[in-house]
């Protein structure tokens, strides 16, 4: 799933003040927007999508290769899908669909950022699911690394200093990397990883390993939960408003009916 192009310019923009530009078409607006980020040209790009377009966007990292993409699927194809009022950019050979769509007013056709808000939101928590759930496939896979290596499997995902009790330790150069890397629990507090926490949990198994992960804040860097264990299957569940509660009430893995399978 692509990320979303314009979140990746958003810490680099300085907050400046111009009036929306609007367009006879909706080809000249997708032309105007694909010529801004090309040529990364800051007032163009708050002249096209208006000077409170930041507000719209989640905080995620600047990520080059994104708009580098867009411009890649841009010379390979594009099209704008009009139906009466309101146009969209389609992308690529795939057909990526910007999340901002174009609409018509008096004036002429502008990009309308409020209505594109709730597409973004919806985009940004779609790539932290998976991005949770891969995570919890690499946590299986560094258990099971750690096992061939201690023989045992580990109870904390990052280790204590100057051990190796937890999935990952810092290494020296020319050393053997840890089975997992630092990114489940940042330094920061309350970041999480990709919108999400996760924590050991017991395993249904006396010999076994189980894994639960759950939103940063639910409906904004998440809805579902998830949970997996040695089988490597992933269920997932959507625990509401109170999520973090639910989740840190839960210590062991046992995944009723109420949780889902997830698809491999």
């Amino acid at each position: 799933m692509k990320k979303i192009l314009l979140s990746t310019l958003l810490l680099s923009l300085p907050m400046m003040s111009y009036a929306q530009q609007l367009f006879s078409s909706p080809d000249e607006a997708a032309k105007a927007f694909a010529a801004a980020v090309a040529d990364q040209n800051e007032a163009q790009l708050a002249a096209v999508l208006g000077d409170d377009w930041r507000q719209y966007l989640p905080q995620n990292e600047v990520d080059p290769e994104a708009i580098a993409r867009f411009n890649r699927d841009w010379a390979v194809k594009h099209e704008v899908v009009e139906q009466e009022n309101e146009a969209h950019l389609n992308v690529g050979d795939a057909g990526w669909q910007l999340p901002i769509p174009i609409v018509k007013i008096a004036g002429g056709w502008h990009f309308d950022m409020p209505a594109a808000q709730e597409e973004i939101l919806t985009r940004a928590i779609g790539r932290n699911e998976l991005s949770a759930i891969e995570a919890m496939h690499a946590y299986v896979d560094a258990q099971y690394d750690y096992r061939q290596r201690k023989q045992a499997y580990a109870t904390k995902l990052i280790s204590s200093e100057g051990q190796q009790d937890g999935l990952y330790w810092p290494v020296q150069p020319g050393e053997a990397p840890s089975p997992l890397g630092p990114a489940f629990s940042p330094g920061e507090p309350g970041v999480g990883y990709h919108g999400y926490h996760f924590r050991i949990i017991q395993s249904d198994s006396a010999h076994g390993f189980a894994l639960l992960a759950w939103p940063v804040e639910w409906q904004k860097t998440g809805v579902m939960s998830f949970m997996v264990s040695q089988d490597d299957q992933v269920y997932q569940k959507d625990l509401g408003s109170d999520s973090r509660e639910k989740a840190q009430a839960l210590s062991a893995y046992h995944p009723d009916k109420t949780w889902q399978r997830v698809a491999p």
